[in-house]
């Protein structure tokens, strides 16, 4: 085997960043594109260091007219290497990203917990995180949005999804794919400039790195790991307030039911703006069936420094934010 600095690097990543442990089963997601490609090939080479089970799951959201021949392919690469494959092909096609994305993770998780996988593997890179940066940056994210790619979040109670190649550029994947010769398929969706992703990745990129900074998506991303640990600390300190906002006081009244959701402003008060907003949203989060809106965020933080008695106008869903007193309540 020939041992690259990619493999080097990557060896490096899942070790110091506790990614996988050893003798774990991992299920690749494999599209066939130089990312995916890159990302099997790096583990199956490092799996007798690992002594991992790796399987390939290829999934055909029926939105190209090869997209059954693409299949095929990745069930062909998975037999040369001898890999358990798994296909599963969508009842109909799916035109939206977003609905794709969703049934790419349920289908794969299902996957992975029919089969005792632990872990999901996807072949996200420096360059998917940059653009992830910019796409959520345009639309008007906060922080959160921002550092959107993490290197691993919980699919289920059970299974992990992790992203081993978040420092890897996708010129890195190509360059690495040639070396090797690996058989890319070539999705031609990736070239449709109807996507907002793929315009940012064909326009948008290439013209900041001509202008503005060769190593723009290395910066970006870093940008992103960055904000990712910031969120996870402000997070969770707004949670440890947000829970002392809602215990004070909460003894003598738990005779009354049903009791409606209420904050003490007088705690949330002595919090920085910053986490006064995050301590909003996360009791948002519970009453609203979609995400809360920065509009939606911004009159209910208003109401720790209102005059008393005062309330919001309705939030989707028919909820209203009313002020007595020390106590916001939530009906």
């Amino acid at each position: 085997m020939v041992w690259t600095p990619l493999h080097a690097k990557i060896h490096r990543t899942i070790r110091s960043r506790h990614l996988f442990e050893r003798n774990q089963r991992l299920l690749i997601a494999v599209s066939g594109g130089q990312d995916s490609l890159c990302l099997i090939k790096l583990l199956l080479d490092l799996q007798s260091k690992w002594e991992w089970d790796l399987g390939i799951a290829h999934c055909d959201h029926r939105w190209r007219s090869d997209s059954e021949a693409n299949a095929h392919h990745v069930e062909n690469l998975a037999k040369t290497w001898d890999i358990s494959f798994y296909l599963e092909t969508a009842n109909e096609p799916i035109n939206s990203e977003a609905a794709a994305r969703d049934w790419r993770y349920q289908a794969l998780s299902a996957i992975a917990q029919t089969n005792n996988y632990q872990y999901i593997v996807t072949g996200h890179t420096a360059s998917d995180r940059a653009e992830t940066l910019l796409y959520n940056l345009i639309r008007g994210t906060g922080a959160d949005g921002l550092q959107a790619l993490t290197w691993q979040r919980p699919l289920t109670t059970s299974i992990m999804l992790v992203r081993p190649l978040l420092e890897i550029t996708r010129s890195q994947t190509e360059q690495f794919c040639q070396e090797f010769k690996l058989p890319i398929w070539e999705d031609s969706t990736n070239q449709d400039l109807q996507y907002a992703r793929n315009r940012i990745r064909q326009e948008l990129i290439p013209y900041l790195r001509e202008n503005f900074n060769p190593q723009v998506e290395s910066a970006l991303a870093q940008t992103a790991e960055l904000l990712q640990a910031e969120v996870e600390y402000l997070e969770k300190a707004a949670q440890q307030f947000r829970e002392k906002a809602m215990d004070i006081g909460h003894e003598e009244d738990s005779l009354i039911a049903p009791f409606p959701l209420r904050l003490n402003r007088r705690v949330l008060q002595k919090a920085p703006l910053a986490l006064q907003r995050r301590v909003m949203r996360q009791v948002l989060q519970q009453i609203l069936t979609d995400a809360p809106s920065f509009e939606h965020i911004e009159k209910l933080t208003a109401l720790i420094i209102a005059p008393n008695r005062s309330q919001t106008d309705p939030f989707p869903g028919g909820a209203i934010a009313q002020l007595e007193g020390d106590w916001i309540y939530l009906k």
